[in-house]
């Protein structure tokens, strides 16, 4: 088992959870797993009538929370003023004749850094299709462009040591208190399976509708699964300057290419 460090970030992101061609697009507060599937799928050129996305079901994803962005609605409008074959069409197939209008939701400002573990094997091929994507990756709609550096760093042996003491965070650096200086920072983790041991932290269990069956164009299904919600205490040392970001960022990706 290996694992590889994501880190998504951007102006704007958009994780679709409950809504399909309606009126309102939300957003999910997190990257979900549907999501993180096709970009997988995608960065692989598996197209979505083809199948095979069961090629990773075995992975287990965990996300940390760097900065949770704040929400943003788009009032956002398609067509108008054309004859009804010019325009936009609505999700039966038929042309509306109008303007179709839709709220969208965005994250503005969010990082997350997703923590993708599996067998050697799938972890190495997803890694090269990531840095070398067949379709470029998008943080939930295509709009949305991921920021550099992306993939920041594969084959870890132990990826939850790198979330908890390793990547740098994207997160300002704590206030000091009363002149002394703050030792961490609370970040929150979304993770599917409980860690094991007694120093497991307190986790809030939650159920969400994003676990990939088809990405088919007609045939889009989606099944549960369960996530436990911890916030945990990070070394402030992981945190800096948000000037220096980029190139604390850059320096700890370019240490596994030295290693």
């Amino acid at each position: 088992m290996s694992g590889l460090l994501l880190r998504l970030a951007g102006p704007l992101q958009s994780w679709g959870e409950r809504s399909a061609f309606t009126a309102v697009r939300d957003t999910a507060p997190f990257p979900t797993r549907s999501a993180l599937i096709g970009l997988f799928a995608a960065a692989e050129g598996i197209g979505r009538d083809v199948g095979g996305i069961d090629r990773y079901d075995d992975l287990s994803i965990t996300v940390r929370v760097d900065r949770p962005g704040l929400r943003m609605i788009d009032y956002h409008t398609v067509g108008g003023g054309q004859p009804k074959a010019r325009t936009a069409a609505t999700s039966g197939g038929s042309n509306k004749g109008a303007a179709v209008i839709t709220k969208r939701h965005y994250l503005s400002d969010a990082v997350f850094v997703v923590a993708v573990s599996g067998a050697d094997e799938t972890v190495t091929r997803l890694a090269e299709a990531l840095r070398r994507p067949h379709w470029a990756p998008y943080l939930g709609r295509r709009s949305c462009v991921p920021d550099e550096p992306f993939v920041l760093r594969s084959h870890i042996n132990n990826v939850e040591d790198e979330l908890l003491t390793g990547v740098p965070l994207s997160c300002p650096s704590p206030a000091h208190r009363d002149g002394d200086t703050v030792a961490t920072v609370p970040i929150e983790f979304l993770r599917e399976q409980l860690l094991a041991g007694a120093a497991s932290p307190q986790a809030d269990s939650i159920d969400v509708n994003d676990m990939p069956v088809s990405f088919a164009q007609h045939g889009r299904s989606h099944g549960t699964r369960r996530l436990y919600r911890t916030v945990e205490q990070l070394p402030a040392a992981l945190t800096g300057p948000q000037h220096q970001l980029l190139r604390r960022l850059i320096d700890y990706a370019q240490t596994e290419e030295h290693a």
